[in-house]
């Protein structure tokens, strides 16, 4: 697999606060990687900084071999890199509808955003069913769905998800799993930030473990599933 994503020494704060000290990691094109770690660990702002919408102090992102750590967060899109962001941030007064299509606002040709959003209705059929409802009066698991359903809606060669599980019950974390790993079957490549490691492994090619705004543990899903620390700080004995 050729690699689709590279960070190398990626540094970003907050006023005096080093939030990412430094990590080296990257994407294959094709794959799921998954980011683990504790709260605070410095995932969130790591994606942020992927997205511009954080601006690093230090380091490189090189997207397709393009250095894109200095472009802003809208020409980050049109390059293909893609974010789902944390809590969802629908907009809750649109309908869905007009959620979906505004993820699709840079793109020009009517025919192939409409091919895609009936692709994606067909993929989220609880999105069908509400397409002209407001946003707002969705579940917590369909606002999910829409978060995603949008951001695929640009056409991503690499689609940022965190913490797609985030509140969820079981039964709708299985479906969003199963619908993630469906999207990268198809040739998407994801990188997945989340805090339900066994989940997040049970679908992921490799994955890199956070602490304290650095990279601890890097391999593949397989790898860590079997690492002892993996399994006492994240699956449980």
């Amino acid at each position: 697999m050729s690699t689709i994503l590279q960070v190398d020494g990626l540094q970003v704060h907050y006023g005096v606060i080093e939030a990412v000290k430094g990590i080296d990691f990257m994407l294959a094109q094709g794959e799921i990687t998954t980011l683990l770690g504790a709260n605070g660990a410095g995932k969130s702002t790591t994606l942020l900084a992927l997205s511009g919408l954080l601006k690093p102090t230090a380091g490189s992102i090189h997207f397709d071999d393009i250095e894109v750590s200095q472009l802003v967060p809208h020409e980050i899109v049109a390059r293909g890199l893609v974010q789902a962001p944390e809590g969802r941030e629908i907009l809750t007064t649109l309908t869905v509808k007009e959620n979906l299509l505004l993820g699709a606002y840079r793109r020009k040709h009517r025919h192939e955003i409409a091919a895609d959003l009936d692709r994606l209705l067909t993929m989220f059929p609880r999105l069908a069913e509400r397409l002209d409802g407001l946003a707002g009066n969705l579940s917590g698991g369909e606002q999910q769905m829409l978060a995603i359903a949008r951001a695929l809606m640009a056409k991503p060669r690499v689609l940022l998800l965190d913490e797609p599980s985030m509140g969820l019950a079981p039964v709708l974390v299985q479906e969003i799993f199963q619908t993630l790993h469906a999207l990268n079957r198809q040739g998407l490549t994801i990188l997945l930030v989340e805090q339900n490691a066994r989940q997040a492994l049970a679908i992921a090619h490799r994955g890199y473990v956070m602490e304290n705004g650095r990279i601890s543990i890097a391999g593949s899903a397989a790898e860590l599933l079997g690492n002892p620390k993996i399994i006492e700080a994240y699956l449980g004995a």
